[in-house]
């Protein structure tokens, strides 16, 4: 990998003097586990790494005074997956940590770095840039796109690789950036975008920012799951997932929020689907429908048709898991 400085701060305040103004000229280091591959495959080559995971104030999950929790951006994926409040009270968090088959990442990987973690299309991977286009179109539209996106219109083909992304909109997640000038927060929802141009990354953290914490509501009364479909059970990324959080009066759905992943640029939600849930119970049936009203609008390209599939099995399967989970 390319020769860079190496910054190791104590304390946020330390960090952010330490990033630069445009991306490449310095990297966060947190786990790793994504960073180390682009670093050797030279796709990024920063000036300076700074590594954060000295930084105490990024750890630890704490409920908050409303009732909800705060999740430190070095939380692990495997402290997600285990700790007593996430279980208890959001489910579908614990499910997709959980879901990451490989032990050695889910003791490294943090939970800020699965939200910014480069997407793994293996076009972006090779060299070809993030939208992978030669002489004004595109390479996947009519090349090797059997893993790719199967919404949306271009000219961004790739999936969103975050595991916590879908389950974190559905629960209403925000997240806090902070740079010098001060802090933002951000809804999980509008933190991922689709790119336009090379220009332009799949997420609205800049490169001055650090993401500190994931804030997330009170979750009283919600039942939620995730469900992902994997090509194998050894390290993989999900082919299709989808997150639901159901408000429920009895057995009757008075809300719902169901969020597909790894299947287009973005954790995609489904508004039709949300749509043919309400007021009804929650059944084969049902969840079924829901779940071919998730897909209505999908777009597959000429290999991954099977996908759309796969997704609209996911809904099915995590709304029934979401049923039987108590509120």
């Amino acid at each position: 990998m390319q020769a860079f400085e190496y910054a190791n701060p104590a304390t946020l305040q330390e960090a952010l003097p330490l990033l630069g103004a445009k991306w490449g000229q310095a990297d966060i280091l947190a786990g790793g586990t994504d960073l180390i591959s682009l670093m050797k495959d030279y796709l990024h080559t920063p000036k300076r790494l700074v590594n954060i995971k000295g930084i105490k104030e990024l750890e630890g999950i704490q409920k908050t005074p409303d009732g909800g929790l705060r999740i430190g951006a070095l939380v692990t994926m495997d402290e997600l997956a285990t700790s007593a409040d996430i279980k208890t009270g959001y489910n579908s968090l614990a499910q997709a940590a959980a879901g990451i088959p490989s032990p050695q990442i889910r003791h490294m990987g943090t939970v800020g770095g699965d939200l910014c973690q480069r997407p793994r299309c293996w076009y972006y991977r090779q060299g070809m840039g993030l939208l992978a286009m030669k002489d004004g179109k595109s390479l996947v539209a009519d090349g090797e796109n059997r893993y790719h996106s199967i919404f949306g219109d271009g000219p961004a083909y790739f999936v969103s690789a975050s595991s916590l992304g879908p389950a974190l909109i559905a629960l209403g997640a925000k997240v806090k950036l902070v740079s010098a000038k001060g802090p933002r927060e951000v809804p999980v929802a509008q933190f991922f975008r689709a790119p336009k141009d090379e220009t332009t990354r799949e997420i609205v953290l800049q490169p001055n920012e650090i993401l500190t914490e994931i804030i997330v509501p009170a979750a009283a009364n919600l039942r939620t799951s995730t469900y992902e479909v994997r090509q194998k059970e050894a390290l993989d990324w999900p082919l299709a997932a989808a997150s639901v959080a159901l408000t429920m009066n009895g057995n009757t759905v008075t809300a719902a929020k169901i969020i597909l992943g790894h299947v287009a640029p973005t954790p995609w939600e489904s508004a039709q689907a949300e749509a043919a849930l309400k007021g009804k119970s929650i059944s084969p049936a049902t969840a079924e429908a829901a779940g071919k009203a998730a897909v209505a609008n999908a777009k597959p390209l000429s290999q991954n048709a099977y996908k759309v599939t796969l997704a609209k099995v996911a809904v099915k399967r995590a709304l029934l898991d979401a049923a039987k989970a108590k509120a």
